[in-house]
């Protein structure tokens, strides 16, 4: 028996058998998708993470990450391939481990992360599936989880929200990273489109919408009543012109205040073309967006104030051979936990 990097090998080195490293001294080991968690067929958990049953959500966890393999109603072109995101960014995240030198810290050091799979979906059926979402999201805020939903279109995102306002108390502020508004009431007969998830959101009772923010807003696929809309809930646009005036820094503090304000929790929702189209190839072509250093830092900040749940919505693998924005994703979603792990190291909420 002999020791390597303070774990305990039990294998004749003189086989050449395979050597397990322990994660502190390497980052990705060879073969590792191979030696992870499956949540089913040859997908690893998220960043390997363990594996839950969704019809039994076990306590202990921080965060609970879950798939919506979920497309509803297309509301531009076609179909974009957006149910195999869970897949796709699972993959992704095999690659990765929880360590960011960049703060010299290991989210892992700090907070526990479980798998539950991926959340059933009917695709014939737009109500059931959201209801399934909310069942799932409740079942993680009750058993003292916080969730991490990857989808799937934008639309299952409020189902999560509507979640966490019957399990805790207190109003809820929103986050919302987009190119667009998302605050259409309907889409021709869907009233759960992918266009429309901030105008179901700011009707739950709990929702303070004077606290929602939408952040990187810009394009020619906005329309004037969709702003209006916002501006008369009293919510916060932040464009992106005014984002490469002041800088991400200046304005994600300010976004921070104002979903304070009056509220106990922030919920964060993130559509993936609020990043420029040069860095999301697996997603809408929406140009002049957000640089990957500017979604990264505000969601470090964020997870160091102190989030209630996030998502991820809208990656398009079939159009993304390379992977690219999942890996985005993966990258985006280990940086609110690294920031969620430095605020549960230091065990006091950092001033917002």
């Amino acid at each position: 028996m002999v020791k390597l990097f303070g774990q305990e090998i039990v294998k004749d080195l003189a086989d050449k058998k395979e050597i397990v490293m322990n994660s502190k001294e390497i980052p990705m080991v060879q073969n590792r998708k191979s030696s992870l968690p499956k949540v089913y067929g040859d997908t690893p958990s998220f960043l390997g993470c363990p594996v839950l049953n969704s019809q039994d959500i076990n306590k202990g966890y921080d965060f609970i990450f879950a798939g919506v393999p979920w497309e509803g109603t297309v509301t531009w072109g076609s179909y974009s391939g957006c149910e195999f995101g869970p897949r796709a960014i699972r993959h992704a995240a095999a690659r990765y481990g929880g360590y960011l030198p960049e703060y010299d810290v290991d989210l892992f050091d700090s907070i526990a992360i479980a798998d539950a799979g991926d959340i059933v979906v009917d695709p014939n059926n737009p109500e059931a599936t959201m209801g399934s979402v909310y069942r799932m999201a409740k079942k993680v805020y009750s058993a003292g989880s916080l969730p991490i939903f990857v989808g799937g279109d934008h639309s299952f995102a409020p189902e999560v929200v509507r979640a966490l306002g019957e399990t805790v108390n207190g109003k809820i502020g929103i986050l919302h990273f987009d190119s667009h508004m998302d605050n259409q009431k309907v889409f021709g007969d869907d009233i759960y489109p992918r266009c429309g998830p901030l105008h179901r959101i700011a009707q739950i009772e709990n929702v303070k919408t004077d606290s929602i923010v939408h952040l990187a807003i810009r394009g020619p696929r906005n329309s004037p009543s969709q702003v209006q809309y916002a501006k008369s809930l009293g919510s916060r646009i932040i464009t992106i012109r005014e984002i490469r005036d002041r800088g991400i820094d200046s304005v994600i503090e300010e976004a921070i205040t104002i979903a304070s304000k009056g509220t106990e929790h922030i919920y964060v929702t993130i559509c993936s073309d609020c990043m420029d189209a040069a860095f999301n190839p697996g997603g809408p072509a929406d140009f002049n967006g957000l640089f990957p250093n500017e979604l990264f830092s505000a969601l470090l900040r964020l997870g160091k104030h102190g989030i209630s749940g996030l998502d991820f919505a809208e990656i398009y693998p079939t159009q993304d051979p390379n992977s690219v924005s999942s890996h985005l994703a993966s990258w985006a979603i280990i940086h609110a936990l690294v920031g969620s792990a430095i605020r549960k190291s230091h065990q006091t909420k950092i001033p917002g």
